[in-house]
């Protein structure tokens, strides 16, 4: 019998306030890489375990986030409570075309110090023997520099025991103290990445990439690139081939937060399955269709996504 594939994502989770059109805030939690390894876990089901990997807080937040997170199979083996801190805060606002708008309150997150506490040791050895390691631009932004040297020393040695290693590339300018600090951040890790997930914005706003052949010449070593572009066609270069893939229209945009998440953890659970390219961008496009129908990061549990 195989044993199941061992999948930790690295990143923050947060409080997510979501805006209603009467001023009113519904209450609930969200972030890049959690919200992935939430769809990821519905995805893959009993053929994964994903584990997520983040420092929280002890206060009544903190124990939701992992009580939510251990009812979606998360494993919370990873996750270190610090005494003192709690996790992050945003707010999300969204026009009547669903497009949103972030505020953010994180600057004293606890997942800042994750890589910098006593117990953070034995994490990243264990880490060294996963299967998979999924990150993104906020990661890297959120964990500062000493965090992030840390992560790459780990993706060194994780690539080295073959592990997959997965990029989001989520660039978020508030996070970073100039556009040349997260260049030299991005380049740093995109030496070690496998799967490039990327969104077209995100690269040209980041490198100035001109469209998406820029973006591909970018990164001739990386061996499979996705290039997402919102409501248009996916582009992708995997193994020598291109391929576009045309996204899934909806007629009614409720809220865009958590599209590129969702489509991310539906491509990357079809390749595990062994799906080729086309068959995981077209899953990518299907549950992302249908986040994009829903207020908020994650929509409610129901039949197989």
């Amino acid at each position: 019998m195989n044993r199941k594939k061992r999948i930790a994502a690295i990143g923050e989770c947060m409080i997510e306030l979501q805006q209603r059109h009467d001023g009113s805030l519904q209450q609930s939690f969200g972030g890049d890489t959690l919200n992935t390894a939430v769809y990821l876990s519905r995805e893959l089901g009993q053929q994964a375990q994903v584990d997520y990997v983040t420092a929280l807080g002890y206060d009544s937040f903190s124990d939701a986030m992992c009580q939510s997170w251990a009812e979606e199979g998360i494993g919370l083996g990873k996750v270190q409570r610090l005494p003192g801190r709690l996790p992050g805060l945003y707010c999300i606002q969204t026009d009547a075309r669903g497009e949103r708008r972030f505020l953010y309150w994180r600057n004293e997150a606890a997942v800042r110090d994750c890589f910098n506490t006593a117990a953070a040791g034995p994490i990243l050895e264990d880490l060294q023997d996963y299967d998979v390691l999924y990150f993104s631009g906020i990661t890297l932004a959120v964990l500062g520099e000493t965090g992030r040297k840390k992560l790459t020393d780990l993706l060194l040695e994780a690539r080295i025991r073959q592990a997959l290693v997965v990029f989001d590339n989520n660039y978020r300018p508030r996070l970073w103290a100039s556009v040349e600090q997260a260049r030299a951040a991005y380049l740093q890790v995109l030496e070690h990445v496998d799967l490039a997930l990327l969104t077209l914005d995100d690269e040209q706003a980041l490198f100035g990439h001109d469209y998406a052949h820029g973006v591909f010449a970018a990164y001739p070593n990386i061996a499979e690139v996705v290039l997402k572009r919102g409501a248009e066609s996916c582009l992708v270069r995997c193994g020598g081939e291109n391929y576009e893939v045309p996204a899934q229209q909806v007629e009614q945009v409720v809220d865009t937060t958590a599209a590129g998440d969702s489509f991310s953890a539906a491509y990357l659970a079809s390749r595990l399955l062994g799906g080729s390219p086309v068959d995981a961008a077209q899953a990518g496009h299907r549950l992302a269709s249908r986040v994009i129908q829903h207020p908020g990061a994650l929509i409610p549990r129901g039949p197989a996504l």
